[in-house]
């Protein structure tokens, strides 16, 4: 089954998304349904993505509690930031954060975190020096905001990711 369906997973969320969006269930919305699904199975084969082995759901869940919770306190902050008047004491900066993940899975879940909590986005990433830069929009605590980055997030992904 998988040779002509390498990821049966994605097939079936595609089929069922195609549907809903549809709402209906009629014979010919399933089958345009399942031939985009199948096109986009054998795509998801050419790009030949690595396999990543999850492990540990309890950090999982921990992870993303604390990435709730930052996005929360981010978007407060920035509606702060965005209402008041105080401009002139802000300060943003691009910082460099080396890092030592490097499992391409776990670097595209932190690039998410990082760019969806409001105030900091991924810039850039130099894999040859494992260097990330983000941007940050109102830069208080450097050392903090590192360690936040390091402790928070990369150490957990690395647990998840091995």
């Amino acid at each position: 089954m998988t040779r002509w369906l390498p990821h049966p997973l994605v097939f079936a969320l595609l089929l069922a998304l195609w549907l809903l969006l549809n709402r209906t269930l009629e014979a010919d919305q399933v089958l345009v349904g399942a031939s985009i699904a199948v096109g986009a199975s054998l795509t998801l084969r050419l790009l030949q993505i690595p396999q990543a082995r999850v492990r540990n759901l309890v950090v999982i869940v921990s992870l993303a509690w604390l990435v709730a919770k930052d996005i929360v306190r981010s978007n407060i902050a920035v509606a702060r930031i965005v209402l008041s008047k105080r401009s002139a004491s802000r300060v943003s900066a691009f910082i460099d954060i080396p890092l030592t993940l490097r499992n391409p899975s776990a670097l595209a879940v932190l690039a998410c975190i990082i760019t969806a909590t409001p105030g900091t986005a991924w810039a850039r990433y130099d894999s040859a020096r494992d260097i990330l830069t983000i941007h940050v929009l109102d830069l208080t605590d450097e050392p903090a905001l590192v360690n936040t980055i390091k402790e928070d997030y990369e150490r957990r992904l690395l647990e998840i990711f091995g």
